[in-house]
């Protein structure tokens, strides 16, 4: 074990006053000042003087401009200030929360199960709102979610999180016990999905007391969590009063391949509302602005109410009983102006950035709120790019040139019963002339807005995934040597996937 260092030492800060330490880092230390004007206290992070390279400064602003940005939302911390101390150090003035954090509680207290919930909920629709403005955390666990001064959940340190642009390239990896496996391969991807993950292995966290692949008494070396995320089945809890669908939710939200888990913090958000009404429990809202106002530009100048974030409760009312919707409101504090952030155009295939964060400790800082802009842009679709494999989806020739063999490969199609989305029927490849595979599908119940996500499955690990809205894929030549097998699914416009995808292969 590695000793604890030293804190570094607080910078004289203009209009602030030391009072404590509050948590060390891997990067920067938080403190405790009080705020002369107007006179409130206030958690500030400071960059080690050691580790102020242009990649760590670099970081650091990318920190303070992302929270700034997303502190409207009543779980997501509010960053009142960003500047350079005389000492030559950046820091970052933030609201303190002086309550118990998670990463404080979840090891020594019983979290009710009731609670997880709703702070799985709240969660939830602030991750949706940072992925909504393009913006990827990355390192969800529960040292970075906090405690406001009234109780609610405050997720903090953005520290790694990346916009969703193609300039973002993935670099290492994240704090292992609550990251997916595709984060913590040699050549990390990720993209919404993977912050699903990590929020789901958070909740697990603090319903079970441990990390998801912790093995109570046993050996947990990064090796051994490492291998039991990529291939272990999700323990149980060990909690008799937590539901066999709670369970269940928290199973799809980590499953082992991004295309199986929900699409979007905001359905994991609704799939937990349902357990909330299963449980007769008062419904959390999700903290999310209107979708109507999301979709719509904002003139300056418009209405006032257009600037508010709202709760919106998903779950189907019939599923819940009589009076059984939280009656809380959102908090909106502070003044910042919000800007949404630019999303790449669809179709692109971006990689994420994931540098590392050296120290696991807990900080007890801040949380915060403020104004929302109307205009936050809506939900997006990341392609995933994996290694040297572009997989490039385009509709094949229908020429007279090419001398295709055809095999028919998947099973017959399933109809669909209960809402659940079919598997794509009639999957066909044919080798054209020049070497590439045209792949060629039905769907067995199209409907408005399907679309399919396709990949080439390799015997090196799981298929990396592409979206399309055609029922044919050309594999090009220069990847389609030998046999070549891909696996497609059928995605609806409600983001509901086929619940078991069609696999095939050439002859």
């Amino acid at each position: 074990m590695t000793a604890r260092r030293e804190p570094s030492a607080p910078p004289a800060l203009p209009g602030y006053e030391y009072v404590s330490l509050l948590g060390l880092g891997g990067f920067a230390d938080v403190f405790l000042y009080r705020q002369d004007l107007p006179r409130r206290d206030v958690a500030v992070k400071v960059l080690l003087a050691g580790s102020m390279d242009d990649d760590v400064r670099r970081r650091f602003r990318t920190e303070a401009n992302l929270m700034a940005q997303l502190s409207h939302h009543p779980s997501i911390v509010t960053v009142y200030q960003a500047d350079i101390a005389a000492d030559g150090r950046p820091y970052l003035v933030m609201e303190y929360c002086s309550r118990p954090g998670l990463a404080e509680r979840y090891r020594t207290e019983r979290i009710s199960v009731a609670e997880a919930l709703r702070i799985g909920i709240r969660l939830a629709s602030a991750v949706e709102t940072a992925h909504r403005a393009g913006i990827l955390h990355r390192d969800i666990k529960p040292a970075n979610v906090l405690t406001t001064d009234f109780g609610w959940p405050a997720l903090t340190d953005f520290g790694i999180a990346a916009t969703t642009g193609p300039e973002n390239a993935a670099t290492v990896g994240m704090s292992i016990p609550w990251s997916p496996p595709e984060l913590l391969g040699e050549h990390p991807t990720g993209d919404a999905r993977s912050d699903v993950y990590s929020l789901a292995a958070t909740i697990y966290s603090l319903l079970a007391g441990r990390t998801p692949f912790e093995l109570p008494g046993g050996q947990n070396s990064a090796q051994q969590l490492v291998a039991r995320i990529e291939r272990a089945a999700l323990p149980v809890t060990g909690r008799e009063d937590v539901p066999a669908s709670l369970q269940q939710v928290l199973e799809r939200a980590m499953a082992k391949h991004p295309a199986r888990r929900y699409p979007s913090a905001a359905a994991l958000g609704r799939a937990l509302q349902q357990v909330e009404a299963e449980l007769r429990l008062p419904v959390t809202p999700l903290d999310l602005s209107d979708e109507d106002a999301a979709a719509a530009p904002v003139e300056r100048g418009d209405h006032a109410d257009a600037t508010r974030l709202r709760s919106i409760v998903a779950v189907d009312p019939a599923a819940s009983p009589p009076g059984a919707v939280d009656d809380e409101r959102t908090r909106v504090r502070g003044a910042l102006t919000v800007r949404p952030a630019a999303v790449p155009a669809p179709g692109s295939a971006p990689r994420f950035e994931v540098p590392a964060e050296a120290d696991e400790e807990p900080v007890a800082a801040p949380s915060g709120r403020g104004r929302v802009l109307a205009g936050v842009v809506a939900g997006l679709v990341v392609l995933l790019a994996a290694g040297g494999a572009a997989a490039i989806a385009t509709r094949g020739s229908d020429d007279g040139s090419s001398r295709p063999t055809t095999t028919q490969l998947a099973p017959a199609p399933r109809p669909t019963v209960g809402g659940a989305v079919p598997s794509p029927a009639e999957l066909v490849a044919t080798r054209q002339a020049d070497g590439s595979v045209v792949f060629r599908w039905t769907n067995p119940d199209p409907q408005a807005g399907d679309r399919y996500v396709w990949g080439v499955r390799r015997a090196t690990g799981e298929p990396t995934l592409a979206l399309v809205e055609s029922t044919s894929v050309t594999v090009p030549a220069a990847q389609a040597s030998g046999q070549v097998c891909i696996e497609v699914s059928i995605v609806r416009a409600d983001r509901r996937e086929s619940t078991r995808p069609t696999q095939g292969c050439t002859a």
